[in-house]
C-alpha cells in the first residue's frame, strides 16, 4: 500500500442510514479523511433520508448530496412528493438525483410502479440540470430501454454499483454515463466486474463503498464505511496494472466532473 495518494472521491454513501448517523458518523469521517478519502457523496433513498444527506452535507465541508427516491419506494412517488425532491435537489450542495432505477431482484415495489416512478425522475432531473444516479439490479435491459428513451443522456450521470458486463458499459458510456465500481471489485469470485475494469479505461471509473453494505475484502463480513473505498481503488489498479496514485487522481478527477463541481 502506498503511503502518498491524491485525494480520493467516495461516490456512493449512506451515511444518514443508522448504522452510522445515531452511531459514530464524526469518527467515520474521521477515518476517512485519514484514509485519504477527500470528498464523499452522501446518498438519499426517500424524502426522509434525502434530507439527511442534504443535512449532513450542508454540516461538512467535504461531503456533497445526491438525493432521490429507491426503486424499493416507487409508490411514495407522487405529484406531492416529486415536488418535495424537486425543493430539496436545488440546494447548492446536491450534486445528482438519485439513486433512482429498477430493483427486479427484490421486487419490495411492483415492478410497473418502479417503472413509472424511474421514468418521473428522470423527467425532474432533466428539469433541475442534474446528473442522475443509477441502480439497476437485475433489470439491465429495461434500465437501458428507459435511459435511452427518456433522453438521459442530456445529463448523464452513473451507473451505481455496476453489475452488468462489458458491453452494456460501454453502452452506459456512449449515454454519458460513467462506471462505478463497489468493493465486489475485491472478491475473489467477481469475475465480471474484474473483467469490466480491465478492459474500461480510466476515464470512465469511480470507486464508491455504497456504505453500510459491500464491504471490500479484507474486511468483509463487517460494516463498510468510506475509508475503506481505498481497497477498492487498489483493486482497479491491481486489475490495470497502474499505481494506486494514478487511480485516485484520475476517479476524483471524473467523480468532480460527472458532479460539475468544478465549474
Amino acid at each position: 500500500m502506498e503511503n502518498q495518494i491524491p485525494l480520493l472521491f467516495d461516490t456512493h454513501a449512506h451515511l444518514g442510514l443508522d448504522n452510522f448517523y445515531d452511531r459514530d458518523l464524526e469518527d467515520v469521517l474521521q477515518r476517512a479523511d485519514q484514509a485519504g478519502v477527500h470528498w464523499i457523496a452522501t446518498v438519499g433513498i426517500n424524502l426522509k433520508e434525502s434530507q439527511k444527506a442534504l443535512d449532513i452535507a450542508k454540516s461538512h465541508d467535504r461531503v456533497v448530496a445526491v438525493v432521490g427516491i429507491h426503486p424499493h419506494e416507487a409508490t411514495a412517488v407522487t405529484d406531492a412528493a416529486l415536488e418535495t425532491m424537486a425543493g430539496i435537489a436545488q440546494h447548492e450542495k446536491v450534486v445528482a438525483y438519485g439513486e433512482i432505477g429498477l430493483d427486479f431482484y427484490r421486487n419490495h415495489s411492483p415492478r410497473e410502479s418502479q417503472i413509472t416512478a424511474f421514468r418521473e425522475q428522470i423527467r425532474l432531473a432533466k428539469r433541475l440540470g442534474l446528473p442522475i444516479v443509477i441502480h439497476d439490479r437485475d433489470a439491465h435491459v429495461e434500465t437501458l430501454t428507459i435511459l435511452k428513451e427518456e433522453k438521459a443522456e442530456e445529463v448523464g450521470g452513473i451507473i451505481h454499483c455496476f453489475s452488468g458486463n462489458t458491453r452494456m458499459a460501454w453502452e452506459c458510456i456512449a449515454m454519458g454515463f460513467l462506471i462505478s465500481t463497489p468493493g465486489t471489485v475485491t472478491f475473489r469470485k467477481a469475475k465480471q466486474i474484474q473483467a469490466v475494469v480491465r478492459e474500461i479505461p480510466l476515464d470512465y471509473l469511480l470507486v464508491e463503498t455504497d456504505c453500510p453494505y459491500l464491504t471490500p475484502v479484507p474486511h468483509r463480513g463487517k460494516r463498510n464505511e468510506p475509508a475503506f473505498v481505498r481497497y477498492t481503488a487498489e483493486a482497479i489498479a491491481d486489475l490495470k496494472e497502474l499505481s494506486l496514485s494514478d487511480v485516485a487522481r484520475m476517479t476524483s478527477r471524473n467523480a468532480r466532473g460527472i458532479f460539475r463541481m468544478d465549474r
